[in-house]
């Protein structure tokens, strides 16, 4: 088992930035997947940028080159550094983990780009 609080989501410009964090339950050295997904009004689910093995990350297309995740192993957090937004990146952002192929999600945590 594992719990995920998500943080930091809230409204911005477009151009803007965003920082979200992902507190995990347990240390996230034990967590076999963990990452970013999103989901926006009237669409699915989507993953957004996650690590795999080790810390390789995988990012989604429209997202490379302006979002970044990167983790904190002794606050046992993840965070998404996001760039450059623009009002696609509207949704609702889930942090998830994968333990012995168990999905474990967060909350969720709002972005709004607007002007």
């Amino acid at each position: 088992q594992v719990q995920l609080v998500e943080s930091g989501g809230g409204l911005v410009q477009p151009g803007g930035s965003l920082r979200l964090s992902c507190a995990a339950s347990r240390p996230i050295f034990s967590i076999n997947l963990m990452g970013w997904y999103r989901q926006a009004p009237g669409k699915e689910r989507e993953l957004v940028a996650t690590f795999t093995s080790g810390s390789s990350t995988n990012y989604a297309d429209s997202v490379k080159g302006r979002f970044t995740i990167s983790k904190d192993n002794a606050k046992n957090t993840v965070y998404l550094q996001m760039n450059s937004l623009k009002p696609d990146d509207t949704a609702v952002y889930y942090c998830n983990a994968r333990v012995l192929g168990t999905n474990f999600w967060g909350q969720g945590t709002l972005v709004t780009v607007s002007s």
